[in-house]
């Protein structure tokens, strides 16, 4: 993998802003050793299911190539569970953390799970990289198993879920482009096509206007990203209620 040149493969809503075995083929090239997706994504929230990540899967070992998935955001789904890419393929590279559903975020605590071929390579990595995550962090992660931590764990999943089912409507209301609903993590991608302008001043005019913050598209790749933005249901509910108002007023000034 280490030979490999990175590209980026432009998704829309058409793909659910996922990777496809289509696009692999489209792709893929005489520099191509493997694919990383993220399942739930960041920004879009959306999940490659079982069968989607089992196609890509025999679509990559039919180029001898490998998959990564980044599986952070499992645990934050909404009506679905998220499956992990090693119900279909053992050989596949996963990478998680303790910074989201766990809410550890800041404490730099993940792992990897790898092909046993591949572990060795990755311990030279680990030992020149970093040793080993801070004791510390680990001591304090055991608790995150603990019965009555787990329940808050699932108290705040849906908490998240009544957020996600506020604002995704409301913000379609005021105009905002949400093709494919979010099924996970705590994001949603909208296309401020219809309102004009460039993302990055558009966000900028509600920051300095009314105080709310929201993120360009540009932060998460380059397709169609001027006329994207990313929200973060990361607030309280009364919180999101009152960033609608503002934005509802914030539109009546964008461009004036």
């Amino acid at each position: 993998m280490i030979e490999g040149e990175a590209q980026l493969v432009p998704v829309g809503p058409q793909e659910r802003y996922q990777l496809n075995p289509e696009l692999v083929a489209a792709h893929w090239n005489q520099n191509s050793v493997g694919a990383l997706v993220a399942s739930p994504a960041n920004p879009t929230g959306t999940l490659l299911n079982r069968d989607e990540l089992a196609a890509l899967s025999q679509a990559l070992k039919a180029r001898n190539g490998h998959l990564v998935v980044d599986e952070i955001y499992h645990g934050l789904t909404y009506g679905v569970e998220a499956s992990s890419v090693l119900e279909v393929d053992n050989e596949a590279f996963v990478l998680n953390s303790f910074s989201k559903y766990f809410g550890m975020t800041g404490w730099r605590l993940g792992w990897l799970v790898a092909p046993q071929d591949a572990v060795a390579d990755l311990e030279k990595l680990a030992q020149n990289l970093y040793i080993s995550a801070p004791s510390m962090a680990q001591h304090a992660a055991l608790a995150c198993f603990e019965p009555q931590t787990l329940e808050i764990f699932e108290q705040r999943r849906a908490e998240f879920g009544r957020r996600r089912d506020f604002l995704l409507p409301a913000l379609r209301e005021l105009g905002f482009g949400i093709a494919v609903e979010p099924e996970g993590a705590f994001y949603l991608y909208a296309d401020i096509s219809a309102f004009g302008g460039d993302a990055f001043a558009f966000c900028r005019h509600f920051l300095e206007t009314e105080h709310v913050a929201f993120t360009p598209g540009l932060d998460f790749g380059r397709h169609q990203a001027g006329h994207h933005v990313r929200f973060a249901y990361t607030q309280s509910l009364p919180r999101l209620q009152q960033a609608v108002e503002r934005i509802a007023r914030g539109l009546r000034s964008w461009g004036a």
